[in-house]
């Protein structure tokens, strides 16, 4: 078994890391250079730094933001927001980051995906899916955050994305975000064992039962939350511990 990754997430919205709930009521978490830091130091596998506003000028301010945490941190980070042209990748790679994520561009214009993956490397390209389950159980991609439903369902998208050469897909519940009653195992379990690229879960951490359960029922292959972390709800390495002692690997 490939070893389960534990992925602090920092929403950044002005230069600050911002926490919400089902994508609204948006709080202040604190410095995400500081927090990047922190996290490297306690053991977190990789970090998710997303411009959640993305204008022209936060834009800039974000760009700073991710030399300065390349020159903190000794562990692999994704940034997205924003990310639209290869000159918006190449500016963040640039920059030191990793990885980049792209949700809106990617559905706008899906044959950005075998571009990026096509000059950087399909490791380069992270898409993230933000996805809604109706009341009749499918469930839709939004688009620009949470505010626009899109035509394209979770799983069919989820399958192109593979197809057009990404290395990994960050899937986030909108309906479990921010809500700590665990993830949506079985979309990530259906997502998980019908894909051959790795699964990033997101939206629902509480407590650690729902780090295991989202390993051992939702098969995904990482497991990213944000404010659990952020106001010392639950700690890295006690995390890893606990999962070590039910049987999970991870790093």
């Amino acid at each position: 078994m490939l070893a389960k990754r534990i992925i602090p997430c920092l929403d950044v919205k002005d230069g600050q890391t911002v926490k919400g709930t089902n994508f609204v009521n948006l709080r202040h978490a604190g410095d995400p250079v500081e927090l990047g830091h922190t996290y490297s130091l306690q053991g977190a596998d990789e970090l998710v730094f997303l411009d959640i506003t993305a204008s022209h000028e936060g834009r800039k301010t974000f760009t700073d933001m991710v030399t300065r945490v390349a020159a903190t941190v000794n562990i692999p980070f994704t940034v997205g927001g924003g990310i639209g042209e290869l000159a918006d990748v190449e500016r963040m790679l640039n920059a030191g980051a990793d990885k980049v994520s792209i949700n809106s561009a990617a559905l706008r214009h899906p044959e950005r995906i075998d571009e990026i993956t096509r000059h950087f490397g399909s490791q380069v390209c992270v898409v993230a899916i933000d996805a809604r389950m109706d009341e009749d159980g499918t469930w839709t991609c939004y688009l620009n955050g949470g505010r626009i439903p899109t035509d394209r369902g979770l799983f069919e998208w989820a399958h192109e994305v593979q197809e057009r050469g990404a290395g990994e897909i960050l899937f986030t519940s909108m309906n479990h975000d921010g809500v700590k009653a665990g993830f949506a195992n079985e979309a990530l379990h259906r997502l998980s064992d019908t894909l051959s690229i790795p699964i990033i879960a997101s939206g629902g951490a509480g407590c650690k039962e729902d780090f295991r359960d989202v390993f051992l029922h939702g098969h995904a292959d990482a497991a990213l939350a944000a404010s659990v972390f952020h106001f010392g709800e639950i700690k890295i390495p006690e995390l890893k511990e606990y999962l070590r002692n039910e049987g999970i690997v991870v790093r």
